[in-house]
């Protein structure tokens, strides 16, 4: 039986075999007497048998590849549940105010709590009206936000084809930018803590304005911030900024 030999049909360079047939080479359990493009052959009872999982041979080391080729990351928008609390809270606001303007006015107690009724119209009744009016356009405008799921999208970083897209959900369109990947120069980490924090990931561009990537409205974690940061650095090969 045929050894490691290139008489075998297995080259004397061993460096060119795709890795993940050599590994198999190396885990098989039968003599392999010969390597083509649809994988390993090896003899069983006096047969060649079939040859192994050449198909999904490649399939693996083409995601492999495609893995080191690109990042893809997203970002959370205005669809969080904090934001439905606020959203729920004004919208309660805004219906109170407006029942008890209207109790106000035709001299019954719409609103369970209190005794609106007895309320002056002018200017007491009217000005609650006003604030009722407030609470419901401003309530749209969160739940509004909160549908279309203002702010999220997409960073994705494509090194086969040299560019950063960035993808945001806007009010009335998605707005998307490239940037190549030649012009970012670092990763920067800024951490600022006090009455309002901010906590985010950014890069440092050749001849433009740093480029925030993560979430706005909700600071991220440290660690979680740190992370993140390390392993885009890592993967664009340039400087982390701001530790």
């Amino acid at each position: 039986m045929c050894g490691w030999t290139a008489s075998c049909g297995i080259p004397g360079d061993l460096t060119k075999i795709p890795a993940q047939i050599g590994e198999i080479l190396l885990r098989s359990e039968t003599p392999c007497i010969g390597v083509s493009n649809d994988g390993c052959h090896s003899l069983e009872n006096g047969i060649i048998s079939k040859p192994v999982m050449a198909i999904d041979l490649k399939e693996n080391f083409q995601s492999d590849q495609s893995s080191e080729l690109s990042l893809e990351q997203s970002v959370l928008g205005f669809r969080r549940f904090t934001n439905v609390i606020i959203s729920s809270a004004v919208t309660i606001g805004g219906v109170g105010f407006s029942l008890a303007s209207a109790s106000s006015f035709f001299g019954k107690d719409l609103l369970p709590l209190g005794q609106p009724s007895q309320l002056i119209f002018v200017p007491q009744g009217l000005l609650l009206g006003i604030y009722g009016i407030a609470a419901f356009l401003l309530a749209t405008y969160l739940w509004m936000l909160y549908i279309i799921n203002f702010g999220s999208g997409i960073n994705k970083f494509d090194k086969e084809s040299g560019f950063l897209l960035v993808t945001r959900r806007g009010f009335f369109k998605e707005i998307k930018v490239e940037i190549p990947l030649k012009d970012i120069k670092a990763v920067k980490i800024e951490m600022r803590d006090g009455i309002n924090p901010k906590r985010r990931i950014s890069l440092r561009l050749q001849g433009r304005r740093d480029l925030p990537l993560t979430r706005v409205g909700q600071p991220l974690p440290m660690a979680q911030l740190e992370k993140d940061g390390a392993n885009l650095a890592r993967f664009l090969n340039v400087n982390l900024e701001g530790l």
